[in-house]
């Protein structure tokens, strides 16, 4: 069942996929479509879930539900990932590697292997002061507080 994301609890758990690439116009009208039909009809065990979703910068994937309302489970979960996957086949994406990081460099948002990040760093091409986005945020409180931070305030710190 969909619920604007604006009016979801901030106790709502999200989930959120990074694209390794910006998505253009008419891909992000497809994507938006198929989220849409998704989460209208997202479920736990028969029972139909609040939840939402947002595309972010043209890059970022977040799916929400409402745990209060029903709880997504282990299932429901799983089919969200087939769902994800099936959009990565669709429009050759990458959106389930969580090998790469995703940060800023200006109003640009940059996107590299952990690999590279970490060489990034070695060569101060990025500081701990550096915007990143942090998705292991789990609720809808922590993406609006604490998903873009300064890489000294996430786990990207380890790397400084």
């Amino acid at each position: 069942m969909y619920v604007p994301f604006e009016e979801l609890p901030e106790e709502s758990r999200v989930w959120i996929y990074q694209s390794n690439r910006r998505l253009q116009p008419e891909e992000l009208s497809q994507i938006e479509t198929a989220l849409q039909q998704f989460v209208e009809n997202w479920a736990a065990h028969g029972k139909p879930l609040q939840a939402s979703f947002e595309i972010r910068y043209d890059r970022f994937i977040v799916l929400a539900v409402d745990q209060e309302f029903n709880a997504a489970t282990g299932c429901s979960i799983d089919v969200s990932v087939h769902f994800i996957q099936e959009l990565e086949k669709q429009f050759n994406i990458v959106l389930l590697d969580k090998m790469n990081v995703t940060y800023r460099l200006g109003d640009h948002i940059a996107h590299k292997s952990l690999i590279d990040f970490k060489k990034m760093v070695k060569d101060r091409a990025v500081s701990p002061h550096t915007i990143v986005f942090n998705n292991l945020v789990n609720t809808i409180e922590e993406y609006q507080n604490d998903w873009e931070v300064e890489a000294s305030q996430s786990w990207h710190s380890r790397f400084f």
